[in-house]
């Protein structure tokens, strides 16, 4: 029988009823404290029909944090309003990942602890602007952090890990991608350490790495996933050998046994090169390939047919079709995305996109 976008499957041990991801998709709406609130439950209810619904970036600690009312997974509060959530998904026969987030450099003292600096692998400021309670203000010079100071940030993605099984998904999702802290460590244009975190690949891919097992040891490896972009140039980030480097990423998680491999197959930057064999990446690794990057139906369905990609996380479509499943099975047409509702609001193109 032929496979496509609504034959069922397997993400290590989560069981999915159809190859339709709801891609992570930060929308600023979280509630006084960063805690998710009632619309917010709404919202991920109205989309539990995807074959597996990832969160919006969830900060693992205060530190973490780099936008206004993004939803963080470090208080008890925070678990209590997920837990909310992810009642309201599963009532609807929905699975939901959580996808940790430390944003690293992408951050402003303003949205952090006591004004602190952003930490980074290396001081290297970005270029760009933060998003900030106060608007748009530019990015400042991060501080490197210390050898002895990454022991502390892999216990944070430990204890968010717990406090996401405690809030009652179905899985985490570790955010190594898009120009955050752990793609920081990856990319040599953000990584300018000497010591065992810099310099060669082995090295760069090593905090990632140490990360992905720790959590795996908490969560289970098959309920542990990934999520890479080898070429996205967003937060101001490349890399000299994006192939050699992401395939011996692929490799070693792979090695990790976790549930799956989510990629960003190209960037978010216009015009940024895309010069990159995604088929040779997914060759190394042999859990399960979730692809993400302007997929519609027909070219989901190619991808998944041609083995390309086992499942297919589609992002602004969802955004505007909490339907996205029941759209494409009956082939309807799609909800335009309102692009100024995107980032922060209330209800107005969030929860309020009419559904068939």
């Amino acid at each position: 029988m032929a496979v496509d976008l609504f034959s069922p499957i397997h993400l290590g041990s989560i069981s999915l009823k159809n190859r339709i991801a709801m891609a992570p998709l930060t929308r600023n709406r979280a509630g006084e404290g960063n805690v998710p609130q009632d619309i917010n439950v709404t919202y991920y209810a109205q989309r539990a029909s995807a074959g597996v619904i990832i969160t919006e970036a969830t900060p693992i600690s205060d530190m973490g944090h780099g936008y206004p009312a993004t939803p963080g997974i470090h208080s008890g509060a925070q678990i209590a309003g997920w837990k909310k959530v992810t009642d309201a998904v599963h009532a609807k026969g929905g699975k939901i990942i959580l996808q940790l987030w430390h944003v690293g450099r992408i951050s402003h003292p303003s949205l952090l602890p006591e004004n602190a600096l952003p930490v980074a692998p290396s001081a290297i400021k970005p270029a760009g602007q933060a998003f900030t309670y106060q608007g748009l203000t530019d990015f400042v010079q991060p501080r490197a952090l210390a050898l002895d100071e990454l022991p502390a940030i892999v216990a944070d993605y430990v204890q968010a890990t717990k406090n996401a099984l405690a809030a009652g998904f179905d899985g985490v999702e570790v955010h190594g991608a898009n120009g955050y802290l752990l793609d920081q460590f990856l990319r040599d244009s953000t990584n300018k350490r000497t010591d065992n975190y810099g310099g060669s690949i082995e090295n760069r891919a090593r905090l990632l790495l140490e990360v992905v097992k720790a959590v795996a040891d908490v969560a289970s490896a098959d309920r542990v996933g990934v999520r890479i972009s080898p070429l996205n140039q967003f937060n101001d980030i490349s890399d000299s050998a994006p192939q050699v480097l992401f395939n011996y990423v692929a490799k070693e998680l792979s090695h990790l046994d976790i549930a799956y491999l989510h990629v960003v197959e190209g960037s978010m930057v216009e015009g940024a090169a895309i010069d990159f064999d995604f088929l040779a990446l997914r060759k190394q690794f042999k859990g399960a390939y979730i692809a993400n990057l302007n997929y519609d139906k027909a070219t989901g369905n190619a991808a998944i047919a041609e083995g390309r990609a086992d499942v297919i996380a589609y992002g602004k479509a969802y955004i505007a079709n909490p339907d996205l499943v029941e759209r494409f099975a009956q082939n309807a047409p799609l909800n335009a995305a309102d692009q100024s509702t995107f980032y922060g609001g209330g209800e107005k193109g969030y929860i309020d996109y009419p559904a068939l």
